[in-house]
Parts: structure tokens; sequence; C-alpha cells
């Protein structure tokens, strides 16, 4: 079944190792294979990777885009570290993304991924309120 990926004016899209850049006008396109495909929106550079969660979703983006998990495991497992000590209620989601890159499921940890950075930004923002996240957040 092929991918079916709408794309908005000038809106960028990764299809293995490319940059396809939309015209101005809005486009369908059906995409079949198994090349990494990736939006414009849910990537991150090593400039936008501001926060521990974002470098560990940009370490996840780096083996889905490659299809390697080797080449960055160790700097993945470094960044997972430092997470899990600040923040040890974030274990599930962090538990999550392990459990995806073993699999070889890459694109489902870059999602599980993403509830990290959420989970992350809760945190400092209920820091700032003086509240907390309750362990048990990972349903987002």
């Amino acid at each position: 079944m092929a991918l079916k990926v709408e794309l908005k004016p000038g809106e960028k899209l990764l299809v293995g190792n490319c940059i396809i850049t939309n015209a101005d006008q809005r486009t369908r396109l059906f995409i079949e294979g198994k090349a990494p495909i990736l939006r414009e929106k849910d990537i991150l550079t090593s400039t936008t990777a501001d926060t521990p969660a974002k470098r560990v979703y940009l370490a996840v983006q780096l083996m889905y885009i490659d299809n390697d998990s080797k080449k960055l495991r160790e700097q993945y497992f470094e960044l997972i570290n430092e997470i899990v000590r600040a923040a040890p209620s974030s274990l599930a989601i962090v538990d999550a993304v392990n459990n995806d890159i073993l699999t070889g499921d890459l694109y489902k940890a870059l999602k599980s991924a993403k509830k990290l950075i959420q989970f992350e930004q809760d945190l400092i923002e209920n820091a700032a309120r003086g509240t907390s996240v309750p362990a048990d957040n990972q349903d987002r």
C-alpha cells in the first residue's frame, strides 16, 4: 500500500536522502517503497535540537534516515542516561523508545521520542509553576 502525503505550498519532505520541495500549490504524492520519509515539521537539526530530549530525537532521526542504529548507539545511550538521571519519571517513555529501536521500528521510535520531548516540555513548564508531572504521563 502506498503512503499518501499531501504537501502545502513550499513544504519540504525528506524521502531517503533527498529533500523534495513543493512548488506554489498543494500537492498529493503517493510513495511506495521502504525509504525513510519525514515531513519538514518532523525534522530536527543540530541547531534546533536544543534540549536533551530533542537531542535524543535527533539521534533517533539519524538512525532512521540511515537505517542504522549501531552507528549512533553510544551517543544515544549517553543522551538517554542523562535524561533518566535528571528525570527518573521519564523512564517509561525512555523504555518505549528503547524497545522501538531494539525491535527495529525506527519510525515508531521517532514517535516515542516525540512523547519524550513533550514530557520534557511539561516538566519544564510545571517546574516553572511549581507543580509536578505524574510519572505515568506516557499516554500522550
